[in-house]
Parts: structure tokens; sequence; C-alpha cells
């Protein structure tokens, strides 16, 4: 799988129904669980005092990414996404084979 960094910044239109919000949002958190428990949603973070979220995505590509995963995300119709296909760093200290 790729791996992907994707920011997600949340634009609720004006003059949506709250409750319509407040379920797709609490849609939203369940879809999320389920990616994770896939292995598409590795690591999530909000930046602080902003309304939007950068993520660590895996999917086979960026079509399945686009399809099958942020997709089917109940926000999804409300977010502009900016996404970087990702690959591993010679020096990541988190590879086994770098040398001591």
């Amino acid at each position: 799988m790729k791996e992907f960094l994707v920011e997600l910044v949340t634009d609720v239109p004006e003059g949506t129904d709250p409750a319509e919000v407040d379920r797709r949002r609490a849609a939203e958190k369940a879809r999320a669980g389920e990616l994770a428990a896939a292995g598409h949603l590795v690591r999530l973070w909000r930046p602080v005092g902003e309304l939007r979220s950068i993520g660590l995505w895996r999917a086979a590509d960026e079509a399945e990414l686009h399809e099958k995963v942020l997709g089917t995300l109940p926000l999804r119709p409300w977010m502009t996404p900016a996404i970087t296909e990702l690959e591993a760093h010679p020096n990541d200290p988190g590879k086994a084979d770098l040398p001591a």
C-alpha cells in the first residue's frame, strides 16, 4: 500500500440544518473507525485552533484513496482535500535497516 499525507478542510454550507451537521459528524466518526480498522487511516491530527485535519492514509493508489476511502466519508461533499503521496526517506529513523 502507498502512504498519503492528506489535509482536509471542511466547509459546511451556510444554512445547513445543525441536525444534519451533527448526523454527518457522528457518521464520520464511525466511518473513520472503520477505515482505521481496515488499515486506511493510520493517524489523524487537528492543528491547534484550526478547523482542518491532517492525516496519514494508506491506499493502493490515489484513485482508490479518492474513490473507496475518502469518497466514503460522510463529510466528503463538504471537504476540500490536498493530497501528497509519500515515499520512504533513506534517513527515516523508523527504518529498521539504518546503520547504528
